[in-house]
């Protein structure tokens, strides 16, 4: 189904004289939201990738689309928390909340700025240190959030005991002359090491989500 307006396709539900009837039927209407959220998700998706292909784009772009898409991270996760700084001094770039209450913190780096994502050492390829700081930064940042469990509890309501990170930084095409299946297996690699914080691109997670959506229709 394609709806070329699902706003406008929402207020006709509302607003005719044959909305009881729609309204009365189920299906109908659960489909007709549905197509229209598809709609949304799709589009959302393609203003990502473009963003996340641009090599002008900053963190704030990103994390522009990304606040308004909070679906592309995945089903376990009910929204993000409207409250940022959550410890003194830090202010988390995405905090989303699971559904069991607890707190997952995304940090956003750039995708296309950042100047390589693996290197070569002794035969293989492993993560720069522009990614193992952007690591250290989460880590960091579950340090303070564990310490602050009680108070982050009984202000916001959100628990943080082992609370976990994902790192989204860069875009294979950053790098070439590495193909994305070298630069993914180097990641999870790291990914397998260090516990409570993953490391993406950004163009791993587009793929991912876009494999979800097309799984949906």
């Amino acid at each position: 189904m394609d709806i070329e307006d699902p706003a406008e396709a929402a207020r006709t539900i509302v607003t005719s004289t044959d909305a009881l009837a729609v309204l009365a039927d189920e299906d109908h209407a659960q489909m007709l939201l549905r197509a229209a959220e598809m709609k949304r998700q799709a589009a959302g998706l393609v203003e990502l990738r473009k963003t996340a292909e641009d090599s002008a784009a900053s963190e704030a772009d990103l994390q522009r689309v990304l606040k308004d898409n909070i679906w592309i991270f995945g089903g376990r996760y009910l929204g993000a928390a409207a409250e940022r700084r959550l410890t003194a001094g830090k202010e988390l770039d995405i905090p989303l909340i699971r559904a069991d209450g607890s707190l997952h913190v995304v940090e956003l780096k750039c995708s296309m700025r950042v100047r390589s994502l693996v290197k070569r050492h002794r035969n293989a390829w492993v993560p720069t240190a522009e990614v193992h700081d952007a690591v250290g930064q989460a880590i960091n940042y579950l340090v303070a959030l564990d310490e602050d469990r009680n108070y982050i509890r009984d202000k916001f309501g959100i628990e943080t005991r082992r609370a976990g990170a994902t790192v989204l930084i860069g875009h294979p095409n950053v790098q070439p002359e590495v193909s994305e299946n070298e630069i993914n297996d180097a990641l999870r690699t790291l990914n397998a090491h260090t516990g409570r914080v993953e490391v993406l691109t950004y163009k791993d997670l587009i793929d991912s989500a876009e494999r979800t959506l097309r799984g949906s229709i």
